[in-house]
């Protein structure tokens, strides 16, 4: 059973940064924001109306019987999906500069701005604002706003930007001559330490809905995680309608993804994946990393071993395209098993021993993993652009190219 609600799909675009080093100087493109006084900027940024067309859908998120669609840069429509066969367009929650969502209890997290902002959904046709939390996401990073790309550059000059006054609208950048020493410490990552962990298993959670492999949003227990573009924000949300901004973690730069199993977090980024522990949820401990070449990386895991796909090409950059399946099973050692060649891998699922893989224009593959780090082909959906995936309990999610598709389980 299928039903397709045709979307247009916009893809964001993160930065490519490609080490170089010429001497004591060299030639950049810097880029350098275009601000807008935020009090007036943000004042029409929050309303909830009728439903509207979508104009670049992004991620999507399901809670209970509703699919949240993201249009890039402006808010979500909410579709009431009680029925697959006749899914409902019900309303648009406008929200500017909004990428991500999360849903825990009724309450609706959200980026706006590099804000997080929270919203009571317990009654779906009465949705209200319950609080805003200013610059407590993207603090450094306050790139997307107003379906503004994050520019392709070698070095952002933010300047002393007051978030509180300002928020970025655009870019302009310009090739200068900079310090290669300014270059390469932009893009350092220090004070990185090993600690130990055991492994754990996944643990179900009821009350919190599900997002997909490309989420920069995960809520674990009381905890909210966030992933910029650097750093792991952290959130005590164990009372929903005020979240308390626990201390950032340094990651790495350009990290993209986040995924929990039990107390650990795996972070997917354009070097490589990195493993946390957070058996002290307010305080992620660094375990190890996996380092593989650039690509973009969104990773799921289950039990012993983490699935990843990397897309070279483009942005993406120069690692050939495939599917990394690496054991965890030391989480100290993380070991590279095989790997399976891919067209141009996006998102991934997993529901039992079926893994998902969204394979770009070659279409959605559907492999047996039951054997792993050993998995083998069942199905092969071709001739339609996939995206990403959500494996529900009784349908599978998939968005790609303009189509939010869904699809019933059939056989074991």
């Amino acid at each position: 059973m299928k039903k397709n609600i045709i979307l247009l799909l916009f893809l964001v675009a993160l930065p490519f940064v490609s080490c170089d080093d010429d001497g004591p100087y060299g030639d950049y493109l810097v880029a350098r924001p275009i601000l807008e006084d935020a009090i007036s900027f943000k004042a029409e940024a929050i309303d909830i109306i009728d439903p509207v067309p979508i104009q670049s859908s992004g991620k999507i998120y399901a809670y209970k019987d509703f699919i949240f669609i993201n249009d890039v840069g402006s808010g979500f429509h909410v579709i009431d999906n009680n029925d697959p066969v006749n899914p409902k367009n019900i309303a648009f929650i406008k929200l500017e500069g909004n990428n991500d969502i999360s849903i825990k209890d009724d309450k609706l997290f959200a980026d706006s701005y590099g804000d997080l902002v929270i919203f009571d959904i317990s009654d779906i046709n009465n949705i209200s604002l319950t609080s805003r939390m200013v610059n407590a996401i993207y603090k450094n990073y306050d790139v997307r706003v107003q379906n503004v790309e994050f520019p392709q550059a070698d070095i952002y000059d933010y300047g002393n930007i007051d978030y509180d006054r300002y928020v970025v609208v655009g870019w302009e950048v310009n090739m200068e001559r900079r310090p290669v020493s300014e270059y390469e410490e932009q893009y350092r990552c220090d004070n990185c330490e090993f600690f130990t962990t055991d492994n754990a298993i996944n643990t179900a959670q009821e009350n919190v809905g599900q997002g997909g492999s490309m989420a920069r949003f995960r809520i674990v227990g009381d905890y909210l995680y966030v992933v910029d573009y650097s750093d792991l924000n952290i959130f005590d949300i164990s009372d929903l309608e005020t979240p308390v901004a626990m201390d950032d973690v340094s990651v790495a730069w350009d990290i993209e993804t986040i995924f929990a199993q039990g107390e650990v977090l795996f972070i997917g980024g354009r070097q490589g994946m990195y493993i946390y522990d957070i058996k002290d949820p307010a305080k992620p401990e660094f375990i190890s990393e996996f380092r593989h070449g650039t690509a973009c990386d969104p990773v799921v895991v289950d039990g012993s071993y983490a699935y990843i796909t990397l897309q070279g090409g483009g942005f993406c950059g120069n690692t050939e395209s495939g599917l990394y399946v690496v054991d965890i099973s030391d989480l100290k050692n993380p070991e590279l098993k095989v790997i399976y060649p891919m067209f141009g891998p996006n998102g991934l699922g997993i529901k039992g021993d079926k893994l998902f893989i969204c394979d770009g224009s070659d279409g959605l593959k559907v492999f047996d993993k039951s054997n792993a780090p050993n998995i083998t082909p069942l199905n092969h959906f071709r001739n339609i652009e996939a995206y990403d995936v959500i494996p529900l309990q009784n349908s599978l999610l998939m968005i790609g190219n303009g189509t939010l598709r869904q699809y019933e389980y059939l056989g074991k």
